[in-house]
């Protein structure tokens, strides 16, 4: 069989790769050893880091920078895709309230905010969005998203009638939530929201014990952190009806799942998303062969992961699915009942992560001739 078309769909390699770069790796390793075939790339994220590129690029939309309040209260240079035909606005919190803006030492989720996500959103809104995509995952955060709500006009006093400060610390303080300064741009705004976890706002699997420690809380600050937003779930509970202390997703990037639902966000998986809005299935139905990966394949993939999102498609039109990881672990076998026609991990010799993450390229565009001069 003469091989016409491959889609090539990978997600980014964290730190070594963005699914652009991996996407140009594979079909530069697979044009070594297939000749007279057409590449579709599509470049993908799972509501992630990249999703906001990733859509724009589909769509013909443009990436618009400004400057908005960093997770410290230190401004920092944020991006959002915009697609005018669409009048669409994407947006990843991580641009404005991202671990990676934060150093190590510095890490302290009671004094760190989401006011910079709001300020993000306040400039889609000016660019003229009538819709929003929200990309949750890699916040700084624990401040229940109330940050990002004081930037869009909320309002939290504490008991002596004075706003309450940045940090999810300060949320101990609250004594009254009103939302009446509410930007009136949002309540006709459709947000949606990729988040693919389950996990509420408190409790044993909340925002605070379950992500806190990786922000840097200790043990005492954990405790009161937990407290605090508890404290702020009850109030919104009191203000709104809605319970996000029990909700599942409310607890997603330290709370700020709870606060898109304040603003009648829809919570979606954010693999479906993407693959929406690049018109993945539409793209890849008639391929011979698609081409996806990421950085780490494990038994968590087949969770709302890009691989598992394409393998969905590739089995509805039973179209072989090959899938590189920088690791590929023992339990992601289980990848190949939802779909996945084979795995490979790129890793070509023992070495350091730092030389294997800088080697990314090089390593991808290996696999890939190989895998080409089999299918050749």
């Amino acid at each position: 069989m003469s091989i016409k078309k491959i889609v090539i769909a990978p997600d980014s390699f964290k730190e070594s790769l963005t699914a652009k770069e991996a996407s140009q790796a594979i079909k530069e390793g697979l044009s070594k050893g297939i000749k007279n075939c057409s590449f579709e790339i599509i470049p993908m994220a799972d509501g992630g880091e990249g999703t906001s590129e990733v859509i724009a690029e589909a769509n013909n939309g443009e990436m618009n920078e400004v400057e908005v309040t960093g997770p410290l209260g230190n401004k920092v240079k944020g991006k959002f895709a915009y697609i005018e035909k669409d009048k669409l606005a994407v947006i990843e919190v991580a641009e404005a309230c991202g671990l990676h803006l934060v150093p190590r030492e510095d890490r302290n989720p009671e004094i760190t905010t989401t006011y910079g996500v709001g300020e993000l959103i306040k400039a889609a809104l000016d660019k003229g969005a009538e819709n929003i995509i929200i990309g949750l995952g890699g916040s700084a955060t624990n401040d229940g998203g109330f940050g990002m709500l004081q930037a869009l006009g909320a309002m939290g006093k504490d008991i002596d009638n004075n706003e309450i400060k940045f940090g999810g610390a300060e949320l101990a303080k609250l004594k009254s939530i009103s939302f009446e300064n509410l930007d009136e741009r949002i309540k006709s705004c459709n947000i949606r929201v990729a988040c693919d976890v389950e996990n509420p706002l408190v409790g044993d699997f909340g925002a605070t014990k379950t992500f806190g420690p990786q922000k840097g809380a200790n043990a005492e600050q954990l405790e009161s952190l937990e407290k605090a937003l508890t404290h702020y779930g009850n109030l919104v509970k009191q203000a709104t009806g809605l319970d996000v202390n029990n909700t599942n997703k409310a607890g997603a990037a330290g709370g700020l799942g709870a606060a898109f639902m304040m603003l009648n966000a829809k919570l979606e998986k954010g693999i479906d998303m993407v693959l929406k809005y690049t018109h993945f299935e539409e793209r890849a139905k008639d391929a011979d062969y698609i081409f996806t990966g990421e950085g780490s394949i494990d038994d968590q993939t087949k969770f709302g992961k890009t691989i598992s999102g394409i393998a969905k498609i590739s089995s509805k039109y039973n179209i072989p699915l090959i899938a590189l990881g920088g690791r590929v672990t023992d339990d992601a076998n289980e990848l190949y009942d939802i779909g996945v026609t084979s795995l490979f991990c790129i890793m070509d010799s023992v070495k350091t992560l730092d030389k294997a993450l800088e080697d990314g390229y090089k390593s991808v565009t290996k696999v890939c001739e190989n895998i080409g001069r089999i299918l050749k």
